[in-house]
């Protein structure tokens, strides 16, 4: 498992390398020039003397592959560079917004999970009854649903109802924790939901295929409660599945709220993916890229180690 683990580990390096070089390449076919657009509402006053000495400072005056090398080298020695449009660090950039992220993702994957393997394993039971048809409408309603749209919709509910919204003033959890889940639960439950949704169909369909198998049969006939029949026979053995659909959510979460924050006001990781895209800001992007391929990998990473946690049939050699 060990050996597993440590080649696991070192393969992400020429994975990450490879997204490296792609999205190195790709920021500079993009149309527009970083400089031209910070200094475009300036007007006349701009002479090309002064661009020359910006893209000096930013180190595009040089060759692409000095830029390539110096950037790489810097993020193994994990300093991501300053951006081109704010002019701060980016390490320092994204350390203001990652936590608000972080916390939206684990906060919504619990929710998710919460709703997801109970109600799937209840269709699942129940197959072709009412509890069946509803749940299954619960989750078709949920993909149906934008997570920003159940936002705007919960907003509008506290206005109408109870002349309240949620705070719009961010609060981290170790200052305020009242304040923070006050502001947070709504999104998190707003994207819960949505996700909540795949992962509830994944589960009804895993737990449907498990109760069908022999090994169910044979523990049913030998007298075993039905509690324990689904708990230690069937829902243990159909969790491979749904663990990755929630492991692949929750990486996915850490960078694709970008309408969602802007519904609840919050300035996370996906709203300075949009700004760092619209501004070119190439050393923005391409760390906000690598940050988000890195949780992607270290996820799936998690994930197979938890297969064989949760199944000692699987067998890293």
């Amino acid at each position: 498992m060990l050996r597993y683990v440590i080649r696991r580990v070192l393969l992400m390096i020429p994975t990450l390398l490879g997204v490296a070089v792609l999205i190195f390449i790709l920021m500079r076919l993009i149309p527009g020039d970083i400089v031209e657009i910070r200094f475009a509402g300036e007007g006349g006053g701009v002479t090309e003397e002064m661009m020359a000495q910006e893209r000096s400072r930013l180190g595009l005056d040089q060759s692409l592959v000095w830029q390539f090398v110096h950037w790489i080298v810097g993020i193994a020695r994990f300093d991501f560079g300053i951006s081109m449009w704010t002019g701060q660090p980016i390490s320092y950039e994204i350390g203001l917004r990652f936590g608000l992220s972080l916390q939206i993702a684990i906060m919504a994957t619990l929710l998710a999970t919460l709703l997801a393997i109970p109600l799937g394993t209840l269709s699942a039971l129940k197959q072709d009854t009412l509890i069946d048809y509803a749940v299954r409408v619960f989750s078709i309603a949920g993909l149906a649903t934008p997570s920003f749209w159940l936002g705007i919709l919960m907003i509008l509910g506290f206005l109408i109802f109870f002349q309240w919204m949620p705070p719009i003033r961010y609060t981290p959890i170790w200052v305020d924790p009242v304040a923070n889940l006050t502001q947070l639960i709504w999104p998190a439950l707003a994207t819960g939901y949505r996700y909540s949704a795949v992962a509830t169909r994944m589960t009804r369909s895993a737990v449907l295929e498990v109760l069908r198998e022999d090994h169910v049969r044979t523990a049913r006939a030998k007298g075993l409660r039905e509690r324990i029949v689904l708990v230690r026979h069937a829902v243990k053995n159909a969790l491979l599945p749904i663990i990755t659909v929630i492991g692949l959510e929750f990486a996915f979460l850490l960078g694709g709220l970008v309408v969602t924050e802007q519904v609840f006001n919050l300035n996370g990781i996906g709203l300075l993916f949009v700004k760092a895209v619209g501004n070119h800001d190439y050393t923005m992007v391409q760390a906000l890229v690598m940050l988000v391929a890195m949780v992607f990998i270290v996820t799936n990473l998690v994930v197979d180690i938890l297969y064989a946690w949760i199944d000692p049939r699987v067998y890293y050699r």
